[in-house]
């Protein structure tokens, strides 16, 4: 990558606020984790902080990985788009080799060596945004040709189709979103946003006929109390937390529903449980936070004045926002039932590390782009079009 150079007169402190917000929720998760997860773990595991243990060390090393890509130039990261591209689909295939491949609850989406496990979908999703986002920016002439867009329709194609083989519908509704919100920020125009668009709406009504559980889950959805025990069990109990919560909650650490009632309550449903002890109001101001990170990340894009740091900053900020709507429209019973991790606040390494690394690139392109919109007009040695 040539010509890409961030001046002195261009560099910020940063996202301050980010990175402790970001930091903040991290930790909060720990605590909702072990809240929602301290009988589990006493009962199964014969150790109530089981869950937390492992959280925390999480966060150590996510914050860790923030804090190294706080001040890694992000530019640099450019020089990485292939191998993040050919990792992830390395990793995303191992799980399915016999002996490396983990299977829990039906489905074989993490791969294990020993007692380290990883969620390679996790990665996937921002190795698709880092390698869309250089794509782009090195070739922003043709982002409004059909022919042009392809590459990263194939790369996105792949990840979908490794993914859905798992079976991870939810990571498939996050990459396909994902896809269709970066081709449109890339300034593409209506004839080839919709070529992208239609097959991926089509696509979704096929995956769901595609295998019987997800017909089942989608009648549990319609109706959950015509599978009380069954189907429908996982999205009634969640109904149950959320509806014993009211205004203000039964108090943290209160939880009834995480007696067993509700599967995945330290992961998936974790909002359940959060619904449940701290209330409406409770749940707001938790969503007031997500939606902080949102608008910091966002604003970072659109302050950054070169294509790969606005697609970057842009790309990033949406895997973080897709995956905490649709967990949220998942517990409330808006759409129907997928696993899906609450980012930074669920249980489970890969997404809270991997995360946490992300936000500390959203702070370096803020650090290095800040409010100098002629910090960087050179991208690969010719003129780009800067954002505004």
């Amino acid at each position: 990558m040539r010509g890409l150079k961030i001046s002195a007169a261009g560099r910020t402190r940063g996202d301050i606020p980010l990175i402790v917000c970001v930091s903040l929720m991290a930790c909060f998760g720990c605590l909702m984790i072990y809240s929602a997860s301290s009988y589990v773990g006493e009962v199964q595991y014969g150790d109530s902080l089981y869950f937390v243990k492992k959280q925390l060390l999480g966060v150590v090393a996510g914050g860790a990985a923030m804090a190294f890509f706080c001040f890694f130039p992000y530019y640099k990261l450019y020089k990485f788009r292939y191998a993040a591209v050919v990792i992830a689909a390395v990793l995303l295939a191992l799980v399915f080799v016999p002996g490396i491949g983990v299977t829990n609850y039906g489905a074989t989406r993490w791969i294990g060596f020993g007692s380290f496990t990883i969620q390679p979908s996790e990665i996937a999703k921002y190795a698709y945004a880092l390698f869309t986002a250089a794509y782009f920016a090195k070739n922003y002439r043709k982002v409004k040709t059909v022919r042009g867009v392809l590459p990263v329709l194939g790369v996105g194609a792949l990840f979908c189709v490794l993914v859905i083989l798992e079976p991870n519908m939810s990571i498939t509704m996050c990459l396909g979103l994902l896809m269709l919100a970066l081709v449109f920020l890339s300034g593409t125009n209506l004839k080839t946003f919709a070529f992208v668009l239609i097959p991926c709406a089509l696509a979704v009504p096929v995956l769901i006929i595609a295998e019987p559980y997800r017909l089942e889950r989608l009648s549990a959805f319609l109706d959950p109390w015509s599978s009380p025990l069954d189907e429908g069990y996982q999205l009634i109990q969640s109904f149950y937390a959320l509806g014993n919560g009211g205004l203000f909650g039964v108090g943290l650490f209160n939880s009834t529903q995480k007696y067993r009632f509700l599967p995945f309550a330290e992961s998936d449903f974790i909002l359940s449980v959060m619904g449940e002890e701290l209330g409406f109001f409770g749940i707001t101001v938790f969503f007031c936070a997500c939606a902080f990170i949102i608008w910091r990340g966002l604003r970072i894009a659109k302050r950054c004045s070169e294509p790969f740091g606005y697609l970057l900053a842009a790309g990033f900020t949406l895997v973080y926002g897709i995956q905490v709507v649709i967990n949220a429209l998942v517990v409330s019973g808006t759409i129907p039932p997928t696993g899906l991790p609450l980012p930074l606040i669920s249980s489970g390494n890969t997404s809270l590390i991997i995360t946490m690394a992300s936000m500390g690139v959203l702070f370096n392109i803020s650090r290095s782009c800040g409010e100098d919109k002629g910090a960087s007009r050179l991208l690969f040695g010719k003129k780009q079009p800067v954002n505004n």
